[in-house]
């Protein structure tokens, strides 16, 4: 070897400095080949010695929603959620995060149906909801942090929605619907009750919600608002209630009725504490969360850009009789806000990519991202503490959602909670995002995971697993049954779409009038992209969504016939008329296509937008799935699509689940659900 080195410096007449270099980096190029052989192996044999997700790993998954962090910044409370399979029950509690050691304690037991939490303004009682024994309601609790049972504070008939600390601690607003006016005529079954813009599963006559006062200690509570108009709707749309910094009134979002098809119609009100008549604060449609700066009476909100339902969210200010859109230069989604401590600055969320991020937007000024890392954050779960301090709930790629802290602006988070630890065992497929140049000049994005047992060169089924909304985005984070077909060998495939939230207004905007065809393009140029890797067997390619993704599901079926070899539809929208006529959305899916389906103007781009009208094209074996009662994509769609391709000679399998759901919300039945999902891809395309 070393006379061969000497030959060949000779022959290229290499200088003595030359010589050393070469010698040098030969060395270390083969140091880092076997550094990167050993690492690889390594990796290899761990990954071959942790088992892979399975479906009894669902039941070990824990949930972690409302993180709520004290106004001092020292103690974040936050509820806990673990499934139990036995009862087919979520067991809930309170949890407790010190930080100054970040230690961990429950404060309640076998409590239920607990939300909304939230610290009083001293920082000296922790409020939130649960069911009561003797209503069975939720109602409001206060619990005091020196020591001491909750206390529960109202006994409302049909429980509390909505609640809010006044500015001094002393009072509380809460919203609750109003009862039953004529309890003995109903029960005589005088019961008959008019339709108007309800859907179809209702079967009463549905009260609106009201705005209360109680005093913090308990006793008698007081109406504040009455008449038609609705501080909820019939599906729960609610935005939280602020109290004005002065404590002499209430601000809330007011619909114009209690079906949330027509929600869209809300504007911004509010009412003082003495009662009397309800004022107006924000008259522009579709106005939501509203919200006070901490430190002066500016005014911000929520609402569609520009008023354009096909827009994406901003944030509004309200200050000195104008009103600006401070998040305009972003022109894209904002999830939620929240105030910093020296109003001079909010917390932004929203998709961003395939990231779900955070923003520091000034009042006037361009916004910054704030470095989380490999976080993917939950979007509605951001609080901040009076000194700073921030706190939510979010995933990474190889772990479920955990706990995480931001200490002080600038620093990274960290995490607090490890409650879903056992992942670290579990081998899990690599999830990394992808992007591409699709129709219409968009640059567009998916995540891709791969297969558990992934190997270079060799070639693997593909599954797509399309996201719901249409207003929704695909992010990079640990996604349960995304890994349950990687444990089973597929690339799965999460492309996002035009009417996504996470490529900015353009981009969401542009499934106006193009539902089907525009996003089913973007989901094929993505694939394209896919395939071009080399290691798809496109012969072996499953299409699958619930939802918006079971719509485009059924679109993709039937547009594209001859590329999928299965395909699994979970509340698919099939017939946007019928929808439209019976789901609970109403006039509040007016805005895709521009008027009603009903007008001959826009009813055949209804009619010719909808999946069902390709059913005879089908040829993919494919599994339906829905909720008997599901108000938002009535099952009638899946009973439409079931006979459209049964009668077509499609091999096809239809369950339903008896719950009043978009999707089965217990242990028990999600687990069937992604059973029967898996089960049927792996069937017919493994």
């Amino acid at each position: 070897m070393k006379y061969h080195y000497i030959y060949k410096i000779r022959h290229q007449k290499f200088t003595a400095l030359k010589i050393l270099n070469k010698l040098f980096m030969n060395a270390i190029n083969r140091i880092v080949f076997i550094i990167i052989s050993v690492l690889s192996t390594g990796i290899i044999y761990a990954q071959a010695n942790k088992k892979p997700f399975q479906l009894d790993d669902l039941q070990k998954l824990v949930n972690l929603s409302e993180p709520k962090i004290s106004p001092d910044g020292s103690r974040i409370a936050v509820i806990v959620s673990r499934a139990d399979w036995k009862e087919d029950k979520s067991k809930q509690e309170i949890d407790l995060v010190n930080l100054a050691d970040d230690s961990i304690r429950s404060i309640t037991y076998k409590r239920e149906d607990i939300s909304h939490l939230s610290w009083s303004p001293d920082g000296n009682s922790l409020a939130f909801l649960a069911k009561e024994d003797e209503t069975k309601k939720p109602q409001i609790y206060i619990m005091p942090m020196n020591g001491g049972d909750a206390i529960c504070i109202t006994v409302s008939k049909t429980g509390i929605t909505e609640y809010a600390w006044s500015p001094d601690g002393q009072k509380i607003a809460f919203v609750a619907q109003d009862s039953v006016p004529n309890p003995k005529e109903i029960k005589h079954h005088e019961d008959a009750f008019q339709v108007t813009d309800n859907n179809y599963t209702i079967r009463e006559a549905v009260q609106p919600w009201h705005l209360w006062m109680v005093s913090a200690k308990g006793g008698d509570a007081k109406q504040l608002t009455k008449g038609p108009k609705s501080i909820s709707t019939d599906q729960e749309t609610i935005s939280p209630i602020a109290w004005n910094p002065d404590g002499k009134s209430v601000t809330f979002q007011l619909f114009p009725d209690v079906w949330d098809g027509n929600g869209w119609h809300s504007e911004i009100a509010s009412v003082d504490t003495t009662g009397g008549e309800v004022k107006d604060i924000i008259k522009d449609q579709a106005s939501a969360q509203p919200g006070y700066s901490p430190i002066s009476k500016t005014f911000t909100f929520l609402r569609p850009r520009n008023g354009d339902l096909n827009n994406g969210n901003a944030v509004y200010i309200s200050a000195d009789g104008k009103m600006t859109d401070i998040t305009d230069k972003l022109s894209r989604n904002i999830t939620s806000y929240t105030w910093l401590a020296d109003g001079k600055s909010l917390l932004l969320t929203g998709d961003y990519g395939t990231r779900s991020i955070i923003w520091k937007q000034p009042v006037g000024g361009n916004a910054v991202r704030l470095d989380i890392g490999d976080i993917d954050i939950d979007g509605n779960s951001l609080n901040v503490s009076g000194n700073g301090m921030i706190t939510f709930t979010g995933a990474t790629t190889t772990q479920s959602r955990e706990l995480y802290v931001i200490t002080s602006e600038g620093a990274k988070p960290k995490q607090i909670t490890h409650l879903n630890n056992f992942l670290d065992s579990v081998a899990l497929g690599k999830t990394e995002s992808v992007d591409w140049k699709g129709p219409d000049k968009f640059n567009e994005d998916g995540v891709l995971t791969y297969p558990i047992d992934y190997k270079a060169g060799n070639k693997y089924p593909l599954v797509l697993v399309i996201h719901g909304g249409p207003a929704g985005a695909s992010t990079i984070r640990f996604n349960p049954l995304v890994q349950l077909f990687s444990a089973k060998g597929f690339f799965v495939f999460q492309p996002n779409y035009r009417g996504s939230t996470n490529l900015g207004d353009a981009y969401q905007h542009a499934i106006y009038r193009n539902t089907g065809k525009g996003p089913g393009e973007d989901v094929m140029a993505g694939l394209h992209k896919i395939e071009q890797m080399g290691s798809i067997d496109t012969n072996r390619i499953g299409i699958t969504g619930w939802s918006y993704g079971g719509y485009m599901t059924s679109w993709l079926n039937g547009y594209y016939p001859g590329k999928w070899k299965a395909a699994v539809e979970g509340a698919a929208l099939n017939d946007w008329v019928m929808d439209y006529t019976i789901a609970f959305y109403q006039t509040g899916d007016l805005y895709f296509f521009g008027g009603s389906p009903w007008d001959k103007k826009y009813q055949d781009i209804w009619r010719n937008q909808s999946p069902i009208v390709l059913a005879g094209n089908v040829k993919a074996p494919t599994l339906i799935m829905g909720d008997v009662g599901d108000p938002n994509v009535p099952i009638i769609n899946s009973y439409e699509m079931y006979h459209a391709l049964k009668d077509n000679g499609v091999n096809t399998e239809f369950y339903a689940y008896p719950a009043d759901t978009h999707f089965p919300g217990d242990i028990v039945r999600t687990t069937d659900v992604y059973k029967r999902w898996v089960d049927w891809i792996v069937k017919y395309v493994k």
